[in-house]
């Protein structure tokens, strides 16, 4: 069988796997088990914390901020485990660290918007949010047991097309989070964009360093500092911690239980495309663990990989969590450490899933400046879109093809850019091609 294609693994079909030092059965010692642990979780913390915080920011869900993002942490940490122990068939087997993907954020803002379009407060935005996220892991679950046969629907066009789309609506968000935030008083004041462009720059530069540290840390790093300098201006004063339980109880469907198709429909849809992502995850992931990728043992792994992705979502729908994805980061991690072994993704899950039984870490990373957090999204955004142009830089555009990504780009783009377009469109109408 041949292997999907993907965004991240361009070069890897060309480049003979890293040495690695623990191959993917292999049992490490405690200690260097923690250390490369702590590797993957400092390469994704960020990329786990930024979606609860950018859809929090955007739907106005600023109380329900600490539980969300400690169920993010919680859920990313159980969904690593299902993964690298792969119980009943569940999971890949392999370090697949667990988290929201970006490709996501539109769908799932575009149900919170409906939601409040309708007067619903934050407690009916996240029910229906996490309703349609619920139903639509099933479509992940039963597209995990036809792994061999979705390429022949899916193919590297549509995929690229869609997520440049994606990635290129959400610059949105974080270009306007630069400004200071929706609505903000001070809105584009000189100090706010130079907040945001300290950040966005101080990303640039640690990601062209040749220390592979500094790499993995960039985000992180970039974060810290700009609001240390927020909070030396003066833009950034701490507030004191509101009164949280110690521990951060998982309460299954907190917010209710909520469904529209006008919601559902775009969240399928990137459930379907999350799908294919994750195959081309698993695939550079075997390649640099040095595992076939041909054959049944192959699309065995697939299949329970995509799986794992499936039930993952379902826990972080049930417990107040986004949909989760396997992260490309870990094939980056795993290069750079020759650290293959799945017994590390053990170590990663309990890790993850203790840091979410903190509530104060949410409460913390919320009072994260705008501009500050604009900074780095703006960048995060900005590489969905290129990762959807690399794919379709890796594709010969016949005449066809051409026509396709003409069409494809001119809509998605132009409703983007004029959202008064549809509005005498029905309600599904409007949602779907918003």
């Amino acid at each position: 069988m041949r292997p999907f294609p993907s965004e991240v693994d361009a070069t890897m079909h060309e480049q003979s796997p890293a040495e690695l030092i623990y191959g993917l059965d292999d049992r490490p010692a405690p200690l260097p088990s923690l250390f490369a642990a702590l590797q993957h979780i400092l390469a994704s913390f960020v990329g786990i914390i930024t979606p609860p915080l950018v859809i929090g920011t955007v739907l106005g869900l600023g109380e329900q901020l600490p539980y969300l993002i400690s169920m993010a942490l919680l859920v990313s940490g159980v969904g690593t485990f299902l993964q690298a122990w792969r119980p009943l068939g569940i999971g890949a087997g392999m370090i697949c660290l667990q988290g929201t993907s970006f490709t996501f954020l539109g769908a799932v803002l575009a149900a919170g918007l409906l939601a409040k379009s309708r007067g619903g407060g934050p407690e009916e935005i996240l029910a229906l949010i996490f309703g349609v996220c619920f139903l639509g892991a099933f479509v992940q679950i039963v597209l995990s047991r036809f792994i061999g046969q979705l390429r022949r629907v899916i193919s590297p066009l549509t995929t690229g097309i869609v997520i440049t789309l994606i990635g290129t609506s959400l610059i949105k968000v974080g270009i306007t989070d630069i400004g200071g935030g929706f609505g903000a008083a001070d809105f584009g004041a000189p100090g706010n964009l130079a907040l945001g462009a300290l950040v966005l720059l101080t990303i640039v530069l640690l990601n062209r360093s040749r220390r592979p540290l500094l790499r993995l840390s960039a985000i992180v790093v970039a974060l810290a500092f700009g609001s240390l300098v927020a909070w030396l201006s003066g833009r950034l004063v701490p507030q004191a911690l509101p009164e949280l339980p110690a521990l951060s109880v998982p309460q299954p469907f907190r917010y209710g239980f909520d469904f529209a198709w006008a919601a559902f429909v775009p969240v399928a849809l990137v459930y379907l495309i999350s799908t294919i992502e994750t195959v081309g995850d698993l695939t550079a992931n075997c390649l640099l663990s040095r595992q076939p990728i041909s054959g049944p043992p192959y699309l065995d792994r697939l299949k329970g990989g995509v799986l794992g992705d499936g039930i993952s979502c379902l826990i972080a729908a049930s417990l107040g969590a986004f949909p989760n994805t396997t992260f490309a980061q870990n094939n980056g991690v795993i290069q750079m450490t020759g650290v293959a072994s799945r017994h590390v993704g053990l170590y990663i899950g309990i890790i993850l899933a203790a840091f979410g039984l903190i509530p104060a870490l949410g409460a913390l990373l919320q009072q994260i400046p705008k501009p500050v957090l604009g900074g780095a999204t703006l960048i995060m955004f900005g590489s969905v879109a290129a990762a959807g142009i690399r794919i379709l830089a890796r594709t010969t555009l016949d005449r066809r093809d051409t026509l396709i990504v003409a069409a494809s780009l001119g809509i998605g783009l132009g409703v983007a850019a004029q959202p008064q377009l549809l509005q005498q469109m029905p309600e599904l109408v409007r949602n779907l091609f918003d």
